[in-house]
C-alpha cells in the first residue's frame, strides 16, 4: 500500500485529509504534536493511521523524522499552518517569524528531509496553500504573504525535481467548514484584544467590516472532504494539475479576480471584506 506523510494532522483539513486517505487505502503517517492528538487520529484508523510527533518548527523533531518514516515514502502533504491576523502596521518582527517559521520554513524544512525517499519512490510533494497564495486581502496579510511564498517555493521546486519524476502540487482550499472558521470571531476579539490602544483607535473601521463579513464566509465555507478528495486527486491522477482550487465558487473568483485590474480587484476585495 502506498504511504503518505500529513502534517498538522490533529485537527481541521489535516484531520480529514489523514483519515480520507486512510480510508481510501494509503498507510498515514500523520504529524501531530501531542500524546492526545496522537491517541485521537490513531483511534480514527488503527489499521491504516500511525502517529509521529512533529512539530514543524522544532529542529530536534525534524532531525528525528527520518528514523520515524518507514523505508518506502510515497507523498507528504505540507498541511501544518496558521494564521497570524492583524493590521500590517501592528505586528513586530517576532509576529513574522511566527508565521513565516511555521506555514513556510517549517514546510520546507519537513520536504528537504522526506526528499530522498520520495527521490527513491518518485514520489509526490503535496503543499496545503489557500486561495490567499495568489490574492491578498486586509487584516491577514502576514497569512497571505506566508502563502504568497510557499506557493512561490513550490513553483521552483516542481521545476528543480522534474529530472526525479517527483511531482509538486499545490492544493489551494478557500475558506473551510472547521474550527478555525467556526471560532473566527473569537480570533477577531483576540487579534483586536491584542492591538495596542492607538492600533485600535484607527484600525477600529477595519475590524469592525471584518466582523461583519464572517457569517458571510461561515455561509459559504466548504466541507473539510472536499479538500480531501483535491489531496487525493493530486496524489493519484497520472499527471496532476500543477495547482488544485478548491470548490466552484473559489475557482470563478480566481478566474476573475487575478486577471482584473490592481484597482478593480482591490475596491471588490474591500467591499467583500467590509473595510472602509
Amino acid at each position: 500500500m502506498p504511504s503518505v506523510l500529513v502534517t498538522g494532522a490533529a485537527r481541521g483539513i489535516g484531520r480529514s485529509i489523514a483519515e480520507h486517505l486512510a480510508n481510501s487505502g494509503w498507510d498515514v503517517i500523520a504529524g501531530v504534536r501531542t500524546q492526545r492528538d496522537a491517541d485521537a487520529i490513531t483511534g480514527a484508523n488503527p489499521q491504516r493511521i500511525s502517529a509521529v510527533f512533529l512539530d514543524v518548527t522544532d529542529a530536534a523533531q525534524l532531525e528525528q523524522l527520518d528514523a520515524a518514516l518507514p523505508v518506502r515514502l510515497d507523498a507528504v502533504v505540507n498541511n501544518a499552518g496558521i494564521v497570524v491576523s492583524g493590521p500590517m502596521e501592528s505586528l513586530d518582527s517576532d509576529d513574522w517569524r511566527t508565521q513565516l517559521e511555521v506555514n513556510v520554513i517549517g514546510q520546507l524544512a519537513v520536504t528537504r528531509a522526506v526528499l530522498p525517499r520520495l527521490r527513491a519512490s518518485r514520489g509526490r510533494v503535496v503543499f496545503i496553500s489557500s486561495v490567499n497564495g495568489q490574492l491578498s486581502m486586509p487584516l491577514i496579510g502576514a497569512y497571505a504573504a506566508s502563502k504568497f511564498a510557499l506557493e512561490a517555493a513550490a513553483a521552483a521546486m516542481r521545476m528543480e525535481l522534474r529530472p526525479w519524476g517527483i511531482s509538486v502540487v499545490v492544493v489551494e482550499p478557500a475558506q473551510t467548514d472547521t474550527d478555525l472558521w467556526r471560532k473566527a470571531d473569537s480570533i477577531v476579539e483576540e487579534t483586536e484584544q491584542a492591538l495596542t490602544p492607538e492600533h485600535r483607535a484607527l484600525y477600529a473601521r477595519h475590524i469592525t467590516g471584518f466582523k461583519k463579513s464572517i457569517p458571510m464566509s461561515q455561509r459559504i465555507a466548504v466541507a473539510p472532504e472536499k479538500v480531501s478528495a483535491a489531496v487525493e486527486q493530486a496524489l493519484t491522477t497520472r499527471r496532476p494539475r500543477a495547482r488544485y482550487v478548491v470548490g466552484w465558487g473559489p475557482k470563478l473568483q480566481m478566474a476573475l479576480m487575478t486577471n482584473l485590474p490592481t484597482r478593480v480587484r482591490d475596491v471588490l476585495l474591500r467591499k467583500f471584506s467590509r473595510q472602509p
